[in-house]
């Protein structure tokens, strides 16, 4: 068990593909996306880093004495955890995943109607002030919400579900209307109440699946 305070709460946290190896090669570095819920200050996307054993460790080193600490049960072979970038976002992050074709872009849900669509190699690792600069607004919905799906086998196709009773289809990779604002290409409608989440088909690119409050599952 590894253990560790947040400043904030988090909504969100979704774990980044790809891992690096230390020098020594006895540990990899790994990094996740977090959220911020905070009381009324500025709310922010995250990007940490936890540095965990390249290797499992065995039963016997979680049993020795040696290995217990405050970190729980293998404390003494195990990192820190260090969160590597802030971007500023406006409201708490209801929901962020990244797009599996490029891990640069992470689609946020807000506590607004607009989805978010950040390229974190376009922002510093510390936010200069505090504006919220999303590369793209994606607008459709009416209110709030946390499903967030990419496909995964179509790039930049991105599935939003909302408390508005709906699910929107964005192509990220369009251009924008008007300045970084993208309309939905597509609204699906079928719920009666608020659509709780939204998934693509792992293998069928034009398969998606939604369930919300009404207690059904439209495919």
């Amino acid at each position: 068990l590894i253990s560790h305070a947040l400043e904030w709460p988090s909504l969100t946290v979704q774990w980044l593909p790809n891992a690096e190896n230390t020098a020594d090669g006895e540990f990899k570095v790994h990094r996740m996306i977090l959220g911020t819920h905070t009381s009324d200050e500025q709310n922010h996307l995250l990007i940490a880093a936890v540095k965990l054993p390249a290797r499992d460790a065995t039963y016997e080193e979680l049993a020795s004495g040696n290995q217990k600490a405050e970190f729980g049960t293998f404390s003494s072979i195990v990192g820190k955890f260090d969160v590597e970038m802030r971007i500023n976002h406006a409201g708490e992050v209801n929901r962020a995943r990244f797009m599996p074709q490029n891990q640069s872009v992470i689609a946020t849900k807000t506590p607004s109607a607009e989805v978010f669509v950040f390229d974190t190699t376009k922002h510093p690792l510390k936010p200069d002030g505090t504006e919220c600069r999303p590369q793209l607004r994606l607008r459709g919905h009416q209110k709030e919400g946390y499903g967030l799906s990419w496909n995964p086998n179509r790039s930049g196709y991105l599935l939003s579900a909302s408390d508005d009773h709906t699910v929107c289809l964005w192509d990220v990779n369009a251009p924008p209307t008007d300045r970084n604002y993208l309309q939905a290409m597509n609204t699906f409608r079928g719920h009666s109440t608020v659509v709780e989440d939204v998934a693509w088909h792992l293998m069928r690119d034009t398969l998606f699946g939604s369930v919300g409050d009404d207690q059904k599952l439209l495919m």
